[in-house]
């Protein structure tokens, strides 16, 4: 496998030129990443020729048209499923919103169950949490208190009296970072009847996933944390997309794409998330030549180049706040089981001291990221937060040094 070409990344993102930027290193991309100079061409270029009503029978909105159904096919070719199972929305935290309200539907009234975890995001716990007031039981799977892992072996006893109808859980944490094995999950909680839901915000930055090898029946992520604009993406596979209620419009219904979505898209950034298309189109080609290959087979490789960069540079970050005595790394201490997304709690609050990282040129957050019942579970006092460091692909060697220097500087 070639060695990332970070000068050639570098060029794919106009921050990285902005002066407005300079002397900074960005380590908090968990919150959202910086953005590929093909989705704000296109975003601009949707603003300035294709903002009308698109699929009407003129040219500007059969262009417009035309790139939102692009977006959707390439990302989903990318990714391995039929163009139609992949839906857009505002937000993840909506989407799943959507999704929690047509499982409620679905299940009212019956003897079922689901299976959450406290390991999540609020957005992929909080939601299916709140079906226990229509009567469905909500089982909680819980991780270790001690290092935040997601055991597997857990999950049996919840899923054997065959009530499970959905298991819900991240591929990682946004604190956790641990790397779940989402395969061998799926294969689990289907063997009892059940269908799975995967929270991929935190991951799907760190490599588009290869739906079909996860077996997922959805899987959720955001587009503005994966280099495009502020878009949610959902996988909905078909059995499970045909078998929850309809939430738009009723002449809608029968549409997958449209069947999860209960407002109007944003027109202008659906058709931009070809640009995260565009991307990973480039890097391949840059890396691997014009070589025929299929999109999910360029994705993967696309994938493994950014995986092998993060994991390099991860693991000295990680040695590095190991050896200290005075802060608690959490998730795991290799790079290779965990995403470039490590928290650490402090003795004292996070934020003051991200802000102290600030005057040092580093760009980083302290709270709880919305990850209350995770960092609850762990013991860490919710007031101090956690300090969180996070980077993907296009993040260089010396970046991480210079966090390291300023780390030893502030605490």
């Amino acid at each position: 496998m070639p060695a990332l070409d970070l000068a050639f990344v570098r060029s794919q993102f106009p921050a990285f030129a902005s002066p407005a930027l300079q002397g900074q290193a960005f380590f908090e991309n968990a919150g959202g990443s910086y953005t590929a100079k093909p989705v704000i061409d296109r975003l601009f270029r949707f603003y300035h020729d294709r903002k009308v009503q698109p699929y009407a029978p003129y040219e500007a909105s059969q262009l417009g048209g035309a790139e939102m159904d692009e977006a959707r096919a390439r990302l989903s070719a990318m990714m391995g499923v039929a163009r139609d199972e992949l839906s857009f929305g505002p937000s993840t935290s909506a989407n799943t919103f959507v999704l929690a309200n047509a499982v409620r539907q679905w299940l009212r009234g019956k003897k079922a169950a689901i299976v959450v975890t406290n390991q999540d995001h609020e957005a992929n716990s909080g939601v299916w949490r709140r079906l226990a007031d229509e009567g469905i039981e909500v089982r909680e799977w819980r991780i270790d208190p001690e290092t935040g892992h997601l055991d597997p072996g857990a999950l049996v006893p919840l899923l054997e009296d065959g009530r499970v109808k959905l298991v819900c859980f991240p591929h990682c944490s946004n604190v956790v970072a641990e790397v779940n094995p989402v395969a061998e999950i799926c294969a689990m909680a289907q063997a009892a009847g059940a269908f799975t839901c995967v929270d991929g915000v935190s991951y799907a930055p760190h490599g588009l996933p290869d739906i079909p090898a996860l077996g997922a029946d959805v899987y959720l992520f955001s587009a503005y944390k994966t280099y495009g604009p502020h878009q949610g993406i959902m996988v909905i596979r078909r059995k499970i997309g045909a078998a929850l209620p309809n939430q738009a419009h009723f002449f809608n219904g029968d549409t997958l794409y449209k069947r999860f979505t209960p407002a109007g898209p944003d027109h202008a950034q659906v058709a931009a998330c070809a640009g995260m298309a565009d991307y990973i189109d480039a890097l391949y080609t840059h890396h691997h030549g014009p070589t025929p290959a299929s999109p999910l087979a360029r994705n993967n490789a696309v994938h493994d180049l950014m995986r092998g960069h993060e994991v390099a540079l991860l693991q000295p970050l990680l040695d590095y706040l190991a050896a200290r005595n005075d802060l608690r790394l959490i998730g795991p201490r290799r790079a290779e089981g965990r995403a470039p997304t490590v928290a650490v709690a402090l003795d004292r609050a996070a934020e003051p001291v991200a802000a102290a990282l600030a005057a040092h040129g580093i760009m980083a957050g302290g709270g709880d990221f919305y990850a209350v019942r995770p960092l609850e579970a762990l013991g860490v006092d919710r007031a101090r937060g956690v300090l969180r460091l996070s980077f993907v692909h296009y993040t260089t060697e010396a970046e991480v040094a210079h966090l390291i220097g300023a780390l030893d500087r502030v605490l």
